[in-house]
């Protein structure tokens, strides 16, 4: 009986923190975000992968405010994509996107809205799983720097009906190599970036989503200020997620500095016009 006694007191106090930490976060306070959230389905301008600012064209057609160091770089990139290569898009190396690019959402996302932090969970390369910290915490003084950066956030009741309806969020402790969209548009070698974002839905529909974002960035002349926005199919009351497993099924191979083509076959294929085969010196001639 004594034993039984202790697992009943154990029960109760388990079941007593859970209805505690049930009522202190209050469902009805916050946004309705549930659901798959995906790029808004219009047309890019130009043609091409999305790029980091959706009203814009891909590439130089952004018009990014970069220092010249900086343009001379996506110059070179894109010629490099022009010719067959990857230019600075480093998903090809199985790199997350990273921030802010992943916020471009080339798979869809899910925002888990919970007392202390809300999660960004977007299975693309990487399987991004973005923490945004809403419990008033500070920055931490020791970190380590990550693709998707350490988030604060903060939950604003813009209209004073007492329900939260906008998440406001800066994101610092970057790392690379990261860029803005397949462009390979890059960021400063420092990895000093601070992202600022303000999150929050249509005031007309309910199935749209705005990201007002801000860049900082060393490698840009001005602060870089982009409007992105999501969709939700509310008829899609249960989605399907897809599995992103970025080796799976990878032709492109790197050797080197050089990078070649998987064929069919198994047989590595030049990218490039002219590119010269791999170096074989550790490997002895057929036959001897």
């Amino acid at each position: 009986m004594h034993h039984r006694s202790l697992l009943l007191i154990a029960a109760l106090t388990v079941l007593s923190f859970t209805l505690t930490a049930a009522q202190a976060f209050d469902e009805s306070k916050y946004p309705d975000w549930k659901g798959q959230w995906s790029r808004e389905r219009k047309p890019v301008v130009g043609g091409g992968q999305a790029p980091f600012d959706p009203t814009k064209p891909v590439g130089l057609g952004q018009q990014a405010p970069l220092t010249p160091e900086y343009q001379a770089r996506l110059v070179e990139s894109l010629q490099d994509q022009a010719e067959g290569g990857q230019g600075n898009w480093q998903t090809v190396n199985c790199f997350p996107v990273g921030m802010p690019g992943v916020m471009t959402l080339y798979r869809a996302m899910q925002l888990l809205i919970m007392p202390d932090t809300t999660y960004v969970i977007i299975p693309h390369a990487g399987n991004t799983v973005r923490r945004i910290f809403t419990d008033g915490r500070g920055w931490p003084k020791n970190i380590e720097p990550s693709f998707d950066g350490y988030s604060l956030g903060k939950w604003i009741d813009t209209d004073g009906d007492g329900r939260f309806d906008m998440l406001e969020v800066e994101t610092r402790h970057l790392r690379g190599p990261r860029a803005y969209d397949p462009s390979g548009m890059p960021f400063h070698d420092d990895n000093e970036t601070v992202v600022t974002e303000r999150i929050y839905l249509d005031n007309s529909n309910s199935n749209l989503m705005h990201n007002e974002m801000t860049v900082f960035d060393h490698a840009l002349t001005r602060p870089w200020s982009v409007h992105k926005k999501y969709e939700r199919n509310p008829k899609d009351t249960q989605p399907v997620w897809y599995e992103d497993i970025c080796p799976e099924g990878q032709a492109q191979m790197r050797v080197g500095k050089e990078r070649y083509y998987l064929s069919a076959d198994g047989y590595l294929m030049p990218v490039k016009k002219g590119q010269a085969p791999p170096d074989t010196r550790y490997f002895g001639r057929s036959g001897k």
